[in-house]
């Protein structure tokens, strides 16, 4: 499938950001992947390509049905967590930028986790940890973690809920957001803008306007909104 105009190749994908309670609040399943593998060495979600086989056969064109097969999927290869796919809530869906050496159309979902015990393969996957969302962005901040734009945002958005029923009760009462990224660079700092933003079109990064930005700069990641 090419749908950029520009003979990159667009490849579906899913990826299940798995919420349980903890003693302070929420609690999201991260794993670590491997340094030879594609985001090697980030933090992630469970997540991959959508399969031929992750199709419904009754409905060979519903994207979002084969989506919430291959999030599902991914989550017990990964970690060996057996989510239900029709109980997964669809959260967003992101695009890459053009520059992206491989470019995945990736819809996030949010989904309760069971109350078995994490499993990795340690093979694509080496680590896992239970964490709030805000302890990992604190750790993304002090530069003990790498992460993604698309999970740094998920787990800004995700922090707030003061429970997961919190969070899965939000994302149920709104469509969920879509995100084409573009890059723009403001001086030597690396900024990922999101359609609304004042820049998005033409990268103006000083044009007056709305702002939907994030700032990837070392010491903390910064993100405007509004």
């Amino acid at each position: 499938m090419d749908l950029s105009g520009t003979g990159t190749q667009l490849l579906p994908a899913a990826t299940a950001v798995c919420l349980r309670p903890g003693p302070s609040g929420p609690e999201v399943l991260m794993l670590r992947r491997n340094s030879a593998t594609t985001f090697g060495g980030m933090w992630v979600f469970p997540g991959g390509r959508v399969d031929p086989a992750d199709a419904d056969p009754d409905r060979p064109g519903d994207e979002l049905a084969a989506a919430r097969q291959a999030a599902a999927r991914e989550a017990t290869e990964e970690a060996g967590l057996v989510l239900d796919p029709a109980a997964l809530v669809p959260f967003s869906h992101w695009t890459p930028p053009p520059e992206a050496p491989k470019r995945y159309l990736t819809w996030f979902f949010l989904a309760l986790a069971p109350e078995t015990e994490v499993e990795i393969d340690g093979g694509e996957i080496h680590e896992h940890l239970w964490l709030r969302p805000d302890e990992v962005l604190d750790r993304q901040a002090a530069g003990e973690i790498e992460l993604a734009p698309p999970t740094w945002l998920t787990l800004r958005r995700i922090a707030p809920a003061s429970d997961v029923e919190a969070a899965l009760a939000e994302a149920r009462s709104r469509p969920p957001e879509r995100f084409e990224t573009h890059i723009a660079m403001a001086g030597r700092e690396v900024v990922a803008v999101w359609a609304g933003d004042a820049g998005y079109d033409d990268g103006d990064l000083d044009r007056p306007g709305p702002r939907n930005r994030l700032f990837m700069v070392d010491g903390g990641w910064r993100y405007e909104l509004g």
